[in-house]
Order: C-alpha cells, then sequence, then structure tokens
C-alpha cells in the first residue's frame, strides 16, 4: 500500500468533494471555456489511431476528446467517482480505477505499451511525495520504446520544477521539450506552469 495522495485525502475529508469537481468541469463546459487544449497538443504528436494512456483521467475530458479523435484511449485514475464519470461521458475509452505508483496494465490486459501518456491537470503535484518517483517509474515502464509523455502542472503547489525534471531523469526519461502553456509558449526561467515533453532515455 502507497503513501495516500493529497487527492484522496481530500476526498476521505469531504466525501463531496469529487461530485463538486465534476460539477465544476461541467459549469465550465456550458459557459463555454476550452477545456482540451491539452488534449489537442497531444494529439498533434500522434499518427491517428496511436495508443494514449491518460494518467489521472479524472473526469475523462482529455482522454475522451482523444477517443472522439480515432485514438485507442486508456484512463487511469485513483478516484472511482471520477472514473464512474468518465465511463458516461466517453463510452469509446476505457477507465480504470488504479493508484499511478502500482501501475500494471498488463494485468488489466493492456499489455501493448503506448505511445503517448498524458498526465495533465497538476496530477503530479497531488501525488504523495513519496510516491512520485515510483509514479514515474511506472509510467516509464509503460511507454513504448519511441514514444513520449506530455505531463502538465503549475508551480507553488509543492513540486518544484527542478525537482520533477530531477525526478524524471533518474525514473528513466529524458526531456525532449519544455514549454509554459498546452498552447507551445515557451518555457522560461519565470514561467509559472511546465508542460514537460519526455522520451524514454
Amino acid at each position: 500500500m502507497t503513501e495516500p495522495s493529497m487527492w484522496t485525502r481530500l476526498t476521505e475529508e469531504n466525501p463531496e468533494h469529487s461530485a463538486a469537481y465534476i460539477q465544476r468541469f461541467r459549469d465550465l463546459a456550458q459557459a463555454g471555456h476550452d477545456l482540451v487544449g491539452e488534449a489537442r497538443l497531444v494529439d498533434a504528436m500522434l499518427p491517428r489511431g496511436a495508443r494514449v494512456l491518460d494518467a489521472g483521467s479524472g473526469t475523462g475530458r482529455i482522454g475522451g476528446f482523444l477517443a472522439a479523435a480515432g485514438h485507442r484511449v486508456v484512463g487511469v485514475d485513483g478516484d472511482p467517482v471520477l472514473v464512474a464519470e468518465a465511463r458516461g461521458q466517453h463510452p469509446a475509452a476505457r477507465w480504470l480505477v488504479g493508484d499511478l505508483a502500482e501501475l500494471e496494465l498488463p494485468a488489466a490486459g493492456e499489455a501493448d505499451p503506448f505511445d503517448v501518456i498524458v498526465c495533465a491537470g497538476n496530477v503530479v503535484t497531488f501525488l504523495a511525495p513519496s510516491t512520485r518517483g515510483a509514479v514515474l517509474r511506472r509510467l516509464r515502464a509503460h511507454v513504448a520504446p519511441d514514444g513520449r509523455a506530455a505531463i502538465g502542472f503549475g508551480a507553488g503547489r509543492g513540486y518544484e520544477f527542478d525537482e520533477f525534471l530531477d525526478d524524471a531523469r533518474a525514473a528513466g526519461w529524458t526531456p525532449d521539450l519544455l514549454l509554459a502553456t498546452w498552447d507551445l509558449r515557451p518555457f522560461t526561467g519565470t514561467s509559472d506552469f511546465l508542460v514537460a515533453l519526455l522520451r524514454p532515455a
């Protein structure tokens, strides 16, 4: 058993937390907000019909878009309430409840490696610090030899960008490109967001 994530602790303290999160994104969609910018970047990295792992998939907003675009998507999230929402809203993808620090998708019938792994929505900042390296290693174990990962999160959330990049390198990843936004703005020393495109070392 791994150390519980911050998200798990939040849902244990407030059983309505997940439902409120779902409603928040429904409201944003209703108001016309762009909720799939991350997915457009990932789609641009892939040929049609690629295998995508949505790590920390939440309500399926990213993986659902990619599945609708013709990719073969598997989403994994530790919150069963969010996974149920993803299954209901985006049936073209496969959604699984699981701990990213113990990810072993061949045991769930997903033996083929993934062309891209996307981990957006500040997922890595919700990880328990003791599991960060394990999560990055498990993601590395599921990517194709020529595959990549796209991992994005904001500053000021308890996980420094340099620390993340060091952890990624230790887990077998090499940075290909660092961006400051999902719409391709360059990363600088003053950026308050990081989108790291990584490849297997």
